[in-house]
């Protein structure tokens, strides 16, 4: 098995299971020897675009989750073509290295990180993976991700596609810097607190890579969410019960759209997202409300 990403919120906790059930994992890095030794994974170079092709000949599968992250700073040119380059020029790099290899050394499947910002500002609508994608920066970017990926279908390895909601985790993420704000009674609803927040818990975000990677009947799309989305003020008031706070402070949206540009939209946008693909396959999902997931992470030790 090969993973990108394998440092970051998702790849992390699904190389562990990967390697508690007895796989072994390639993980690409900028700088191997630097990395501490972990039984089961072995370590690659790659630039961030290009993985070396010995390290995909012959592996049972490859998952790409490696990407700049949306929120990681703000949105200049730089940051933006780092976001492309890191998403769908490294997904294209991968998926034509997979079509040079040998069909009997190719990988079964490549299963690629995307995002629920495939389907842009949609207000009240119901979106599934059956939904056309809708408009703005982070629109365009799932797409052109999306179409890089699905470019080894043509040798004959099955693409699956993870639209990731916001992933709920302790160490990192989203969670982390708005619990210790919720923390210090400083947090609240974002803009109109109205709009649709689809959300997956991290045990449920890296389950649902787990059964992308094992079942054959997982193909094209999958919203990896759950299946309760709620409204951000229904998050903001669930966040603040977990973490015994108040949330009295609402975030006004011109203040993201300055600090942000159209990056705020974003959080600002509304996707009423439902995750039929993986409920159609049967999956079970660990953390169906959320607070529940919230008090989970929030109490995790």
């Amino acid at each position: 098995m090969l993973v990108t990403g394998a440092t970051g919120l998702v790849g992390r906790r699904l190389v562990g299971e990967l390697v508690r059930d007895g796989a072994s994992v390639t993980a690409p890095t900028r700088s191997p020897q630097r990395q501490a030794p972990q039984p089961g994974v072995s370590y690659t170079r790659w630039d961030g675009r290009h993985v070396e092709p010995g390290a995909l000949r012959g592996v049972d599968a490859v998952v790409h989750l490696a990407g700049e992250p949306i929120f990681g700073g703000l949105p200049t040119a730089a940051r933006r073509q780092r976001m492309w380059e890191s998403r769908v020029d490294s997904t294209r790099a991968i998926a034509r290295a997979i079509g040079a290899l040998a069909e009997g050394d190719r990988p079964r499947a490549l299963v690629c990180a995307s995002a629920v910002g495939y389907y842009g500002d949609r207000g009240e609508e119901r979106l599934d993976e059956s939904s056309p994608p809708g408009e703005g920066f982070l629109a365009d970017l799932c797409v052109e991700w999306e179409a890089a990926a699905a470019e080894v279908e043509a040798q004959g390895v099955r693409r699956v596609s993870l639209r990731f909601g916001v992933v709920l985790a302790r160490e990192g993420g989203a969670l982390a810097p708005l619990s210790r704000v919720f923390r210090l009674g400083l947090g609240g609803r974002v803009g109109s607190g109205r709009q649709w927040f689809p959300w997956v818990h991290v045990d449920d975000a890296v389950g649902l890579a787990r059964a992308a990677i094992a079942g054959d009947d997982y193909r094209g799309a999958v919203d990896a969410v759950a299946p309760e989305c709620v409204r951000n003020a229904e998050f903001t008031q669930a966040l603040a019960r977990a973490v015994r706070r108040p949330a009295l402070l609402p975030v006004p949206a011109f203040v993201l759209r300055a600090a942000l540009g159209d990056i705020a939209n974003e959080l600002l946008g509304s996707r009423r997202v439902a995750p039929r693909a993986a409920q159609a396959q049967g999956y079970a999902f660990a953390y169906p409300e959320v607070a529940a997931a919230l008090t989970a992470e929030i109490e995790r030790r």
